[in-house]
């Protein structure tokens, strides 16, 4: 597999033509292939330009190269800020390129989903980590990290999502190794990107209450409650949350029968510390957290084709609708 596979990639699928969002409906041609990191910004800009009484684009910092990491905000008829929130992050892994896709079609699609916006605020980052998601593009098409600078000039990027302070000395579930794809960064907390994260998630959770989180990734079509730190221990209320997350699993293998199933993080995967989703429990003190891992189950892993783009959206917005109805 050639390094510039990413470039490749866009090229064949998307640079011939800028798809944005129709005046009307959802654009199926942007659903048909990936995208540049700019036109998903733009997508965002339009949607918002077609409903501008209940978006708008917040960003809440920039990357460690200067990118902005930005959101769609999504409110009711209240306004925004009022309604407990629902946070989606996208693209924490920047080879994960369908959490991308993903995060668009559930934004798009809440939009005309009245009742959901009437009862919550959605804030939707398809892409939190967009230096590690450019490098993909130009020139590695499985860099997992973000870009950040190490003691090893050769070996750069620190896992996002073993980044967060939150069990971050845990011995296992990340690397100290700065040539890892696990390596968890010097201190805990000191990437960029998961500054700017943090910020933002207890800033909705003073300021509203956050319902809901989902940290979105691939490739494994499963659905994971919280903890990944430690094999041994589960997050109060998690009985509750295993069932909504076995009942969603059902929801998004009943569009095509793509198998999902559904477990604590460190049972279904790995051990995995100082991750969002067991800082967004214990830490932020949302209501609910879950990992959600699309697909597929290895066949194509981080490079799912451009056609089964929009069918896995199908299935993510299914088990989305799934937990907002069963939410308490």
């Amino acid at each position: 597999m050639h390094e510039d596979l990413g470039s490749s990639i866009v090229a064949k699928t998307q640079r011939a033509k800028v798809y944005h969002a129709s005046d009307s409906t959802i654009n199926r041609a942007w659903f048909t292939s990936y995208h540049e990191y700019q036109d998903h910004l733009q997508f965002l800009e339009d949607l918002v330009a077609q409903h501008p009484n209940n978006s708008e684009i917040v960003t809440s910092g920039k990357s460690y190269q200067g990118n902005d990491i930005s959101a769609i905000h999504i409110y009711g008829n209240d306004g925004g800020g009022v309604m407990p929130a629902v946070v989606f992050h996208g693209t924490v892994h920047s080879r994960e390129w369908i959490t991308t896709m993903s995060s668009s079609t559930i934004t798009a699609r809440n939009l005309e989903a009245k009742p959901f916006v009437d009862k919550y605020d959605f804030h939707l980052y398809p892409v939190v980590n967009p230096d590690g998601f450019i490098h993909t593009q130009t020139s590695d098409r499985l860099w997992r990290k973000n870009r950040q600078s190490t003691t090893l000039a050769t070996c750069p990027g620190r896992d996002i999502n073993r980044n967060w302070p939150y069990k971050w000395d845990t011995p296992d579930g990340s690397s100290t190794d700065p040539c890892d794809v696990l390596f968890r960064g010097e201190t805990e907390g000191d990437t960029s990107e998961t500054q700017v994260l943090t910020t933002a998630l207890h800033k909705v959770e003073r300021q509203q209450g956050l319902k809901l989180y989902i940290d979105w990734h691939s490739y494994s079509q499963v659905l994971m409650t919280p903890y990944g730190y430690n094999c041994s221990y589960v997050a109060e209320g998690n009985d509750e949350m295993r069932l909504i997350a076995r009942g969603a699993a059902e929801a998004m293998t009943s569009v095509y029968g793509t198998n999902y199933t559904s477990g604590t993080i460190c049972q279904v995967l790995y051990e995995a510390s100082d991750n969002s989703i067991d800082y967004a429990t214990d830490i932020v003190g949302g209501d609910y957290a879950f990992g959600v891992e699309v697909r597929d189950l290895g066949d194509h892993g981080f490079v799912l084709p451009p056609e089964q783009i929009l069918p896995t959206c199908r299935e993510a917005f299914e088990g989305v609708k799934y937990l907002l109805r069963n939410l308490r």
